[in-house]
């Protein structure tokens, strides 16, 4: 997907641990570091020592929000953690995360992965006015405190599970939650399981996050994925599986771009490595489009698995088109609109000596809105290519997800303006083929079904309202 414009923000990342004796705090700052590519708008942590919730969170990346000082100030045996892009309400603080709350005497504190896609509707059962609440995540927050704060939860033994029980049912679209108050952890992922979720242990204690490479990072084993509808209850007793869905809503639906693009190529999902996955979707590529080429070049660094695929499958050559600064911030800013033209080249500079004078087959793993892309491909032709064949290790990109991607918006989306031959003049390229999604699919897992393709096909597993927006909750 490269660099800059075309890049989709994924929802968020999440991780919990509960670890007496532990630096909690250190364990979820490691953690949210390695979930830093799901979100870099905001971060936060809650953390308790047993008897009281302490909530950190500013706008920014892991490293800017928390230092030495702040994660020694955060001590206990429990927290969650969070890191941020908003695909639901404003980029602002007061939707930053782990969202806190306090009622009848039991505290909470929750982040989440996803999107929901009934808000308006879970807003007018509290009577919330527009503006009242920033995210879905505060949403969900607020029906938990009614149901703390409703006659008949008063004198329950557990009446934060008890809300959760009634609450989740209610919520439709995407959503992995963790969850604390003040001596448990709680893990929750929806009934179609659309973002990921995993359970970990540690010598002495457990983690939950979205992606197995922040369990390794953390030095915990991976004991599974959270299921589809499943929540886990984790204290001072061990770990406890609750099913608070009805069964005839379970219905596994990932998201198959986590696979395309989103998860960490060190990962696994399904069972299946990311890494692995993505190279076999570049070998299809290559049974399904050869072609005569020198060169096989991937987009840096998204493209590179495809493209190894690829080589492997064609037996032309693998190589670098372009040399990528790593030391570029999201923040760059030209002050002239030449020099906003040319920024492109400050993330990605062409190879000459590698692509002058080559038929090249250059491999990216998605196009959304193609303009980097477009600048790319330019930078290959002034290099000296004499040939530029792209290929795409996943289907055009034609419908908007409202189940935590910022893409809402189908007016921004090429593949839902223009046709493949269209594209390939736009991007000035010789040739442009996506992977077929049959071929996509089969080379993420076995059972093909039980993936979400709504960005490709339109097909939407939990029905959405094709008017629903970032700011919905702010207009609700």
């Amino acid at each position: 997907m490269g660099d800059g414009g075309d890049v989709i923000k994924e929802a968020c990342g999440v991780f919990g641990v509960r670890a007496p004796e532990q630096p909690v705090s250190h364990i979820t700052y490691l953690g949210l570091y390695a979930l830093q590519h799901r979100g870099q708008e905001s971060a936060g942590m809650a953390v308790s020592e047993g008897t009281k919730i302490w909530v950190n969170k500013d706008m920014g990346l892991v490293s800017t929000v928390f230092d030495h000082h702040r994660l020694e100030a955060l001590r206990g045996h429990l927290a969650i953690g969070h890191t941020r892009y908003s695909t639901t309400g404003a980029s602002a603080w007061q939707n930053a995360q782990p969202s806190y709350r306090t009622a009848q005497e039991v505290q909470f504190a929750l982040a989440h992965n996803g999107n929901l896609v009934n808000t308006p509707e879970l807003a007018q059962e509290l009577g919330l006015a527009p503006g009242t609440v920033g995210s879905d995540s505060d949403l969900v927050a607020e029906h938990l405190i009614a149901e703390l704060a409703a006659p008949d939860a008063l004198g329950d033994a557990d009446p934060l599970e008890r809300a959760l029980a009634r609450v989740l049912p209610r919520l439709r679209g995407a959503f992995s939650f963790v969850i604390m108050d003040e001596d448990r952890l709680i893990g929750v992922r929806d009934p179609n399981g659309f973002r990921p979720l995993f359970l970990g242990q540690l010598p002495q204690g457990w983690v939950l996050a979205s992606e197995t490479p922040a369990l390794d990072v953390v030095g915990a084993k991976v004991v599974r994925e959270v299921e589809p509808g499943e929540m886990v209850v984790i204290d001072a007793s061990g770990v406890r599986s609750v099913r608070p869905f009805p069964s005839a809503t379970i219905n596994p639906t990932l998201c198959s771009f986590e696979f395309v693009y989103f998860a960490r190529p060190d990962g696994v999902l399904r069972g299946q490595g990311v890494h692995g996955a993505r190279k076999r979707m570049g070998m299809q590529l290559a049974v399904q489009a050869p072609v005569d080429a020198d060169l096989v070049v991937p987009v840096p660094e998204s493209g590179i698995p495809g493209a190894q695929g690829f080589a492997q499958q064609s037996g032309i050559p693998y190589g670098d088109g372009w040399i990528k600064n790593r030391y570029i911030g999201r923040t760059f800013i030209a002050p002239t609109q030449e020099l906003r033209d040319n920024a492109v080249r400050i993330k990605l500079n062409p190879i000459i000596e590698n692509v002058a004078g080559q038929r090249l087959v250059v491999v990216e793993d998605s196009i959304i809105r193609a303009t980097t892309l477009r600048g790319t491909m330019r930078m290959l032709r002034e290099a000296g290519a004499t040939a530029i064949h792209l290929r795409i290790c996943s289907p055009p990109y034609r419908w908007p997800c409202f189940y935590g991607m910022d893409t809402g918006d189908r007016s921004t989306l090429i593949a839902a303006n223009l046709d493949v031959d269209a594209i390939r003049d736009y991007l000035g390229v010789d040739s442009l083929v996506y992977l077929e999604l049959d071929r996509m699919l089969g080379a993420i897992s076995d059972e093909p079904n039980d993936f979400c393709t709504a960005c490709m096909t339109g097909d939407y597993p939990v029905p959405v309202s094709v008017n629903t927006t970032k700011d919905m909750l702010e207009r609700a």
